[in-house]
């Protein structure tokens, strides 16, 4: 029997496992801005953007001074934090060049400008702003057909003197 989830289901949070619950709201709350929800004594944390409960939740449970996963493992590839304006993807460029906080990469994916970089312990996390939807790039049977460009850098930090 088929199934098709629903068209307005979204994911609601993820949460994280942690090495050090400062080292990562030094990335999440202070770099990044999320605010603090919620805490769990010292060993947990949810942090969220604009009031929801929790967009994130960070934990100590059976990880705390752990290592970072391996790479060329299974797990988390990366969460994706999406802002709804091209200018607010800016403006976390721009304040992670400013802490020279490490980028491992930036794209443009036709439907989407992205920037990526990794937390303190190690988990992937995008950064991007999608494109308005007349904007993504079809083939000629209307299909999506997602690409990985080269993102353009001065073009994004443009934004910042709108």
């Amino acid at each position: 029997m088929s199934y098709t989830v629903p068209a307005n289901t979204r994911i609601g949070h993820v949460h994280l496992k942690v090495s050090d619950i400062d080292k990562a709201l030094a990335f999440y709350k202070d770099l990044l801005g999320f605010e603090i929800t919620q805490r769990y004594g010292t060993s947990a944390v949810f942090i969220s953007a604009g009031g929801y409960h929790h967009h994130i939740g960070l934990n100590t449970w059976h990880s705390k001074n752990a290592l970072p996963a391996p790479v060329r493992s299974c797990g988390l590839y990366h969460t994706a934090i999406v802002y709804s304006q091209r200018k607010d993807l800016a403006v976390i460029l721009k304040r992670l060049s400013d802490a020279r906080y490490p980028l491992s990469s930036a794209a443009d994916h036709g439907v989407s400008e992205a920037i990526y970089s990794n937390d303190p312990d190690g988990n992937g996390v995008e950064l991007y702003w999608d494109k308005p939807k007349e904007q993504w790039p079809c083939n000629e049977a209307g299909n999506l057909q997602m690409v990985t460009e080269a993102l353009d850098i001065n073009s994004l930090l443009s934004e910042l003197n709108k």
